[in-house]
């Protein structure tokens, strides 16, 4: 079957991989691993955003080396939405404690704390949408789509329910969302293949050249 694999770049990151030693992933084997034989992946459209640095300065660095890693692969394809970052008062679920006696600044609460708030904007909208065009324009025969997120339930909905398009779910924790398991015609798990599908360290270019895996990873 003619597949296309769509992968939520973030979503990947934060259910599957942050506080792994698994971080420098092959997406491309890990998705053929985890796909059925009959599956023949023509492409990956890989989501993500450039990350900021304000909260995290070597994070950009990191991302940029995992980058030129995915770019050795000619089959994938990174698709970039836009990543913020910004300061806002947020409320706490468990307020301060203080002591009368404590020096504090003015108009302080206990029940609120300026905090920085990151977002990634983008994806999940270019991701729902290549998935629906490619479904329409018969780009695949099943398509392949990496995400827990829940606004993606509708795209795949269309897919299967009206293009008459298959649609797997892989799935980056146990218990994906109960929306898009009703939406989509089969699961699989891709947790038993993150840890033996990572790059090579490093990645060796054409060129000789070399891409290290970011200390940490």
């Amino acid at each position: 079957m003619r597949t296309i694999v769509y992968i939520d770049g973030f979503n990947l990151y934060y259910r599957a991989l942050k506080g792994t030693p698994h971080k420098w992933l092959n997406i491309e084997a890990m998705s053929a691993a985890s796909l059925p034989t009959h599956c023949v992946i023509e492409k990956i459209n890989y989501y993500t955003a450039r990350v900021s640095g304000r909260t995290d300065p070597t994070a950009p660095a990191r991302q940029h080396a995992y980058l030129r890693a995915l770019s050795t692969l000619p089959c994938v394809e990174v698709h970039y939405g836009n990543f913020l970052a910004n300061k806002k008062w947020a409320g706490l679920v468990k307020p301060l404690a203080f002591k009368p006696s404590m020096s504090l600044p003015p108009n302080f609460s206990p029940d609120v704390a300026y905090v920085w708030k990151t977002e990634e904007k983008g994806s999940d909208v270019n991701l729902g949408v290549h998935l629906v065009r490619d479904a329409y324009t018969n780009q695949f025969d099943m398509a392949a789509v990496l995400t827990n997120d829940t606004d993606l339930t509708e795209a795949i909905r269309i897919v299967t329910a009206q293009a008459g398009k298959e649609v797997t779910l892989l799935a980056p924790q146990s218990n994906p969302a109960t929306s898009l398991r009703n939406v989509a015609t089969s699961i699989r798990h891709i947790s038993p293949y993150i840890g033996p599908c990572l790059f090579s360290d490093p990645v060796v270019l054409p060129n000789g050249k070399t891409i290290p895996k970011p200390p940490g990873w």
